[in-house]
């Protein structure tokens, strides 16, 4: 018991490093939000892109083409090497790592996200279109007003899940020396020449944020279901 109570006592309390782990954790929920707000931008935008109509007589549209080819790319290569390659080649002249690192995981999150709001989209009843078509607005009307707010209802829990899994995603960038949460462990079990303490400590904290966030997806998901059976 003594050696646990010292291997915590080294790890959380000496030197206040402490406080360290309240600062990783401040850049991993920058970096979260950040790229989860880029994400969305981007997934709605790559979204609307696959779903634009081809010209007569084309299978698929110029943008559907442009959309594909971005998501195919984006979910077929690792988060770490987009990471990489953002880092050291796109921005390397940069200094700004929280900056870079939120671009990055927001260009791989919207591709999840785009594949998430179409979904969405194509979920809604062709009939809403038909209906608003009918009352007299355009197709961008109808589309902003009458079903693109239906699809967002139905979207929101799952980006909600990727935003959690986002958060988890941004333990890799230590790679471009960023000392978010995971990063700080480890420097704190390199200098204490101790591992399990600082690792397992940052593994509560992540675990506690991730709970948090689930539970208050849980209860906004049983608000939006109460608010459909009105």
């Amino acid at each position: 018991m003594n050696d646990i109570s010292t291997k915590f006592y080294n790890a959380f309390i000496v030197k206040d490093r402490w406080q360290l782990y309240i600062q990783g954790l401040g850049v991993t929920i920058e970096i979260a939000v950040l790229a989860g707000l880029i994400g969305i931008v981007i997934g709605c935008i790559v979204a609307l892109m696959k779903l634009s109509e081809p010209k007569k007589g084309h299978r698929h549209s110029l943008w559907w083409y442009i959309a594909t080819a971005y998501v195919d790319i984006i979910r077929g290569t690792p988060s770490v090497l987009q990471l990489l390659i953002m880092w050291f080649i796109v921005f390397a002249s940069s200094n700004n790592g929280v900056l870079v690192a939120s671009l990055s995981f927001g260009i791989n999150s919207g591709a999840y996200v785009s594949e998430i709001i179409r979904a969405g989209i194509l979920a809604v009843d062709k009939g809403q279109m038909e209906a608003g078509r009918s009352l007299g607005l355009s197709k961008a009307q109808t589309m902003k007003e009458i079903v693109l707010p239906q699809a967002f209802k139905n979207v929101l829990p799952p980006i909600g899940n990727e935003f959690i899994t986002l958060i988890k995603e941004t333990a890799i960038v230590g790679y471009v020396s960023l000392s978010d949460l995971t990063r700080v462990a480890s420097q704190i079990s390199s200098r204490t020449y101790e591992a399990f303490m600082p690792l397992i400590g940052a593994a509560v904290i992540y675990f506690v944020l991730i709970k948090i966030l689930t539970l208050l997806l849980e209860a906004f998901e049983r608000r939006l279901r109460k608010s459909d059976l009105r």
